[in-house]
């Protein structure tokens, strides 16, 4: 199961402190579908972002050369049909050269409706950079510190007293991941819209000892980012979604982004297909609950926050310098051309994180050396040839880079 993965537009304030006071009170229920902003309004408002009216780093407001259209345009869908993708929205921006930013194959196997640039998906562990961010404010701020031991904020942790918020953050505490336990595969996968409490997350994965000494190797474990996650609530007295919209999305001018531990998925949205079954069938996982991921990957956002998103965390607006620093100083993985830093990786020089739940796959990604966004959203999380490592939103990704940045290919 492959529950663990490897890895600005002007807004009125006062819509922004509306959006963070509603997404703090969102049951642990299905959103009622009309809770998303009329449709009309949503197309209209992203057709002023997507054009690039703010893009602000890289966005030109031209359409690329007739030419690479069609050759994007091309590798889009044959890897579609190669890797079996039902729909995919992409979005491309190339300073100097144009962008790209289309919808391609159906939201819905059923009915054919297609796919469209404002849909809403789930962002899966691109959620962490969120997260992270959070807790980095907190260092700017003297609350926490990155070599604090996490057993000063949260009991019970196995080497608690060794393993600092740092080692969480980049993915080199031990801990085994929770998502690998056969306990948990089978309770998720039996009710999957079901609740969990970030405790009892953990509890999965504390029942297994831990795999290395902190800070010695590199295992990307979701246990990581949950522990961070209690770690903000605890200092700020507050829900790590409340925190996290008022304090990373709010100032950040996302309007579209929203935590939640939930079903929630907000119109226009893709049905998302995934085989993490307990028989391995493909089933419609639109409606499942991502509270199993919480601060790893329960987040709901859209291509044009995902935009402005992967600039600003390259850039660190919302850090200290010194703090973005550290935040960037990537350490190698032992895959080749992946490395990680706190809570973002280096894909061969693109910037970001990717995300999967099931369902749904994002990358969110930028490129500093020539300053280029990619926005890659697919609804399905069905590993080409049976092969876990063969994400199809991975995929996706790697075969448009081939194109458009041939000297840094995501791997």
């Amino acid at each position: 199961m492959k529950l663990v993965q490897a890895p600005r537009r002007a807004r009125l304030r006062g819509l922004l402190a509306a959006v963070c006071a509603a997404a703090a009170v969102v049951p642990l229920a299905t959103a009622p579908a009309g809770a998303s902003a009329p449709e009309g309004a949503i197309a209209a408002r992203a057709a002023l972002a997507l054009a690039g009216a703010d893009a602000g780093d890289n966005g030109d407001g031209h359409e690329l050369s007739p030419a690479l259209e069609r050759q994007l345009d091309r590798t889009v869908r044959t890897a579609m049909r190669t890797y079996a993708i039902p729909g995919a929205v992409v979005g491309i921006w190339l300073p100097g050269r144009g962008r790209f930013v289309r919808a391609f194959g159906v939201a819905d196997k059923k009915t054919g409706a297609p796919m469209r640039t404002d849909m809403n998906t789930r962002i899966g562990s691109v959620t962490k950079t969120f997260t992270v961010t959070a807790l980095l404010e907190l260092v700017d701020q003297g609350r926490v510190h990155l070599d604090d031991p996490i057993s000063r904020y949260v009991a019970g942790v196995p080497d608690g007293g060794r393993i600092t918020l740092r080692d969480l953050a980049d993915m080199r505490s031990g801990l085994y991941p929770y998502t690998a336990d056969n306990g948990f595969l089978k309770d998720f996968l039996s009710h999957p819209k079901r609740s969990f409490t970030p405790k009892q997350l953990l509890s999965y994965g504390f029942r297994h000892p831990n795999l290395f000494a902190p800070g010695s190797a590199y295992l990307y474990s979701n246990s990581n980012t949950v522990l961070l996650g209690l770690v903000i609530e605890k200092v700020t007295h507050t829900s790590l979604s409340d925190y996290v919209c008022r304090h990373v999305i709010a100032p950040s001018d996302l309007d579209r982004s929203v935590m939640t531990p939930t079903t929630y998925l907000p119109r226009p949205r893709p049905h998302g297909y995934t085989a993490q079954t307990l028989n391995g069938t493909v089933a419609d996982a639109t409606g499942w609950s991502t509270s199993w991921g919480w601060a790893d990957a329960d987040m709901v956002s859209d291509l044009q926050d995902l935009h402005a998103w992967a600039y600003d965390l390259y850039r660190g607006r919302l850090l200290s310098r010194h703090t973005q620093a550290e935040r960037l100083a990537f350490i190698p993985t032992g895959s080749p051309g992946l490395a990680y830093g706190l809570g973002v990786a280096d894909f061969n020089g693109w910037i970001g994180h990717n995300g999967e739940v099931p369902g749904y796959e994002t990358v969110d990604v930028y490129l500093p050396s020539e300053r280029a966004t990619l926005v890659v959203m697919v609804n399905t999380d069905v590993p080409y040839r049976n092969n876990p490592a063969d994400a199809p939103g991975d995929l996706l990704a790697t075969a448009l880079t081939s194109v458009i940045t041939p000297k840094n290919v995501f791997p």
